[in-house]
C-alpha cells in the first residue's frame, strides 16, 4: 500500500496583490503567483512539498501547474530543491479550476485500490507530519478523511440581500468543523467520487464535498490553527511569523 499525494498549484491567487500578471516596477518581470511568491526566502510550494518529502510513508508526489510554469520549476528542483528529490516526483499540466487539476493527476496515478491519495493545498506550507500521518491513517481506516478545526466563532446563516447579508439561523458550533488539508481518500473511493463528478458536470468546493457526494463518509481529524492556507498578503505575515517559532 502506498501513499501518494497531490498538489493543486495551477491557480492565480488573485486575492494576493498584485495580480501575477502584473509587471514588477525593480524587475520588470511578472510577479509570480501566490504558490511562488518567496516566505522566508523559498518559494511558497517548496516549502509545502518539504513537508511531504520529509514524510516516510509518502511514496510519491504529484504536481499540477500552469504549462508555461513546468519548465522552470522542474529546473529548479534539479539545482535548488534537491532535498525533495528523495521521493517520486511528478509534474502534470493543471486545469482551469482545482477539482480540473487534481482530476488531471488521478488520471496520470498508477495506483491500486487501497492506495492512500492525499490532495493538498499548494499554499498550506505550515502543515505538520503529526497530521499527514492522521489523516493517512484514518484513510486507510474509514476510506476518506479530512484535517479540519472546530468552529470557534459563532456561525451565522445568511441569506445574501443587494444590500448585504440578514441572517436567517444560527449554526450550533459543535455541528461545525472548518476544512483543512490534506484530505485523504483511498484510490478506489476518490477515483469514483471524481469521475461522477466529471460525467455529471458537478464542481465541489474541496475534495472531500465529491466524497460526500458519491455516498462515502469522510472522518475528520484534529487540524491546526498554524495549519493555514495563505490566500491574502496578512497571511504572510502570519506565516513568517509561525516560521520564525
Amino acid at each position: 500500500m502506498k501513499v501518494i499525494v497531490i498538489i493543486p498549484a495551477a491557480g492565480l491567487g488573485t486575492r494576493m496583490a498584485p495580480m501575477p500578471s502584473a509587471m514588477d516596477a525593480k524587475t520588470k518581470k511578472p510577479h509570480p503567483s501566490k504558490q511562488f511568491t518567496d516566505l522566508a526566502g523559498t518559494p511558497i510550494l517548496i516549502h509545502t512539498l518539504r513537508k511531504f518529502a520529509a514524510v516516510d510513508a509518502v511514496s510519491e508526489i504529484w504536481i499540477a501547474l500552469r504549462e508555461n510554469e513546468i519548465k522552470g520549476f522542474r529546473e529548479r528542483l534539479r539545482t535548488d530543491v534537491k532535498d525533495v528529490l528523495n521521493k517520486k516526483v511528478e509534474v502534470v499540466v493543471g486545469g482551469e479550476h482545482r477539482q480540473q487539476s487534481v482530476q488531471h493527476a488521478l488520471n496520470a496515478v498508477s495506483a491500486a485500490a487501497d492506495d492512500v491519495v492525499l490532495v493538498h493545498d499548494a499554499v498550506r506550507p505550515l502543515v505538520t507530519a503529526e497530521i499527514i500521518h492522521e489523516v493517512i491513517d484514518a484513510a486507510r481506516k474509514y476510506g476518506a478523511a479530512i484535517a479540519g478545526l472546530p468552529a470557534v466563532d459563532t456561525v451565522k446563516q445568511v441569506e445574501r440581500t443587494s444590500e448585504g447579508a440578514i441572517i436567517k439561523a444560527t449554526i450550533p458550533r459543535a455541528a461545525v468543523v472548518l476544512a483543512q488539508t490534506p484530505q485523504g481518500f483511498r484510490y478506489d473511493v476518490i477515483k469514483k467520487a471524481f469521475d461522477e463528478a466529471a460525467a455529471d458536470g458537478f464542481m465541489g468546493t474541496d475534495e472531500a464535498s465529491l466524497a460526500e457526494r458519491s455516498g462515502h463518509e469522510v472522518a475528520v481529524v484534529m487540524g491546526s490553527p498554524r495549519n493555514i492556507k495563505i490566500t491574502t498578503p496578512a497571511d504572510m505575515d502570519l506565516a513568517e511569523f509561525y516560521l520564525k517559532k
